[in-house]
Order: C-alpha cells, then structure tokens, then sequence
C-alpha cells in the first residue's frame, strides 16, 4: 500500500506541474514566417492565433492566391514551433515517460 500512496502523490505532484505547464503557455507567444519573414503569424502556446502582419508589399489583389498560400505556411510554421515547445515542456514534467502513441498531453 505504501507505494501506491507514493503512486498518488507523483501523479498528484504531476497534475499540478502540468496545470502550472499550461498556464505559462498560454502566456507564450510563437511566431511563424513565410517568405523570407514577409507574413508572420503569432499563436500562443495553446496553438491560438494572436496576430498576422503582412509585409504590404505582398497585398496586391492579383496575388491574392499566393498570399492565402503565405498565411497557410506561416501558420503552420508557427504551429510546428508550439508543438515543438509543448513537447520539451512535457519532458521536464514527465521526466521523459514514453507515452503511448496518441496520447498528447496536455491537450
């Protein structure tokens, strides 16, 4: 029985980690680029869309297709950054227990 207390009050310590996790990056601001930095996207750490500045040179109606493409390929940059960081912040907590396939915390 004692190591299941023990067993308790680590997934207990873990909850509160990842609660804390979560509202530092909610806090966090990431930015993607495209086009050499022309169109930015912000998101926060919660993948949440903040802001996008695009370069004025690239608003011109005729080219509105491949600053649609741009918007796509920032956000997912920026997307792909979060992820990255979610991950790294879910090592420190986890003390790199391998989680099963499919299983993404804290989402």
């Amino acid at each position: 029985m004692k190591n299941l207390g023990n067993l308790m009050k680590q997934a207990q310590e873990m909850q509160a980690k990842m609660a804390a996790m979560q509202d530092q990056l909610g806090a966090l601001d990431v930015t993607g680029s495209a086009a050499g930095g022309m169109v930015r996207v912000t998101l926060s750490g919660k993948a949440e869309a903040r802001q996008v500045r695009i370069d004025p040179s690239l608003i011109d109606p005729s080219e509105a297709g491949v600053l649609e493409d741009l918007l796509v390929a920032a956000f997912n940059d920026a997307k792909g950054k979060v992820e990255a960081r979610v991950a790294e912040e879910m090592a420190k907590i986890t003390g790199g227990l391998n989680l099963p396939d499919g299983f993404k915390l804290p989402f």
